[in-house]
């Protein structure tokens, strides 16, 4: 894969997106709207966390371009704007997982 040199001003960009993806929370919310839109409190009820942190996360996973939302009614419902940014968790979550069976075995002596 060829690389692409990035101006400053892309990176600023790619950096934003990566901070937006730097809290647990906010993976959590993105691993729930794996199977489909939500609205708050259906999120609230599957990851454990108040109203108005869900709320607060969503805001920025929206002003990041990570989820979309349309009004259903009185209620707001979510969704994985982009799923590529699941391929990207995967990515990092498989480099994680071969680096832990190589520290096994580092521990084991195998």
């Amino acid at each position: 894969m060829a690389q692409k040199i990035m101006r400053p001003e892309l990176l600023d960009l790619v950096a934003d997106r990566f901070k937006a993806l730097s809290d647990r929370a906010r993976l959590s919310l993105l691993q729930e709207l794996r199977g489909g839109s939500c609205t708050v409190n259906e999120l609230v009820e599957a990851t454990g966390m108040g109203q108005a942190n869900v709320s607060r996360h969503l805001a920025i996973l929206f002003n990041h371009g990570l989820v979309s939302r349309e009004r259903d009614g009185v209620y707001v419902r979510y969704e994985l704007a982009d799923a590529d940014v699941l391929k990207l968790c995967e990515l990092v979550c498989g480099r994680l997982e071969s680096e832990l069976a190589e520290r096994k075995k580092v521990i084991s002596g195998r």
